[in-house]
Parts: structure tokens; C-alpha cells; sequence
């Protein structure tokens, strides 16, 4: 992991942008983006997913929010899932990226208007930095899609449901009910 003298100049960048913004920032496939704080909605959903998760993880495991997660094969990537569930130290950790191979899963909510990068762009990036499982919840539809078994770059199972159907992690143990989490007007 990379501590704060070893930043790179575009996370160095990254952070600056996001200080002086107050936009979140990311940094995918060398792109720096930026995204706006999560809507009322995006963020109650975030918070149900890690009140349902905390009680049932493993001991040795914690949801987080607001955590990032490097690409083990370069330098600058990273990025800011909504929740990611990794090994409990790092709630003592006085990092700021969770180590790729401790994270168990990532879970990203579409934004209202940022539909690509979720579905589309970080399905391969996750897949890419070796994390074990990404759900992707999308309020717009009230669908889910759950990815596993990364090789390669690209995961090689892929679960797609509805909201009211329960995502169960493998791996994790736990279920996950998708029936109370909101919708997009």
C-alpha cells in the first residue's frame, strides 16, 4: 500500500482536485474523475446495505464507506467503491487505500447519471485489481448483478437479479435482501 509520501503526482492531483472541489475523486484506467457526493437516495442505500452487512460478515471481516482500493498493477488507479468489505484491521489502519487482496467484495449504486462508469467501465477494473466479487445495485431499474471468479481482467460469472429477489456472496456467507432498498423517481 502506498502511504502518503510515496503518492504518485496524479494522486497527488486527485486528491488536490477532490480538496478543493468537494467532488469525490477517482482514479480509472489513468483518467482522473470526479464525481458529486452521492444524492439522498444513492447514499440510503449505501447506508442499508452496510447496516444489513456489519451483523453478518466473518469476524475477521468489515464494510466500509468512503474507502479506497489501488490496482495492484499500477501505480496511480484507484478507486472509491460506495462499500467495499475487506479485513477488519483496516478500521486501525492509518492508510487510505484497503490492500486489493484483503478486499472480499465491492459494491457500487449507479448514480443517477453516471451509468457507464459503474456498469460498464469499473465491471473490469474490479475484475482487473483481482476483487472477488462486485454488486452493482441499480436503482433506476431495481436490478442487480452480481460478479464473481475474476481471471484475467474479467470476471467469469455473472448473477443478474431483481430487487425483492436476496443476493447471496459467495465466499461470504451472507445474504444480502434487496426488497426495501430505493428506487430512482
Amino acid at each position: 500500500m502506498s502511504s502518503e509520501r510515496e503518492m504518485t503526482p496524479l494522486r497527488k492531483a486527485a486528491e488536490a482536485a477532490e480538496e478543493a472541489s468537494g467532488l469525490r475523486a477517482e482514479i480509472i484506467y489513468g483518467v482522473l474523475m470526479m464525481s458529486p457526493t452521492p444524492r439522498g437516495k444513492h447514499a440510503g442505500i449505501v447506508n442499508d446495505l452496510y447496516d444489513q452487512l456489519r451483523p453478518t460478515l466473518p469476524e475477521h471481516l468489515r464494510p466500509f464507506q468512503v474507502a479506497s482500493v489501488p490496482r495492484p498493477d499500477d501505480p496511480d488507479d484507484y478507486a472509491t467503491p460506495d462499500l467495499l468489505v475487506c479485513d477488519a484491521g483496516f478500521h486501525d489502519s492509518d492508510e487510505w487505500l484497503a490492500d486489493p487482496g484483503d478486499v472480499e467484495l465491492v459494491v457500487e449504486v449507479v448514480s443517477k447519471g453516471n451509468s457507464s462508469k459503474d456498469t460498464r467501465d469499473m465491471v473490469g477494473w474490479y475484475a482487473g485489481a483481482s476483487i472477488p466479487a462486485y454488486l452493482l445495485i441499480d436503482p433506476r431499474d431495481g436490478s442487480w448483478t452480481l460478479y464473481t471468479v475474476p481471471r484475467e481482467g474479467e470476471y467469469q460469472a455473472r448473477r443478474r437479479g431483481m430487487y425483492g429477489e436476496d443476493v447471496e456472496i459467495p465466499g461470504l456467507g451472507v445474504k444480502i435482501a434487496t426488497s426495501g432498498l430505493a428506487r430512482y423517481a
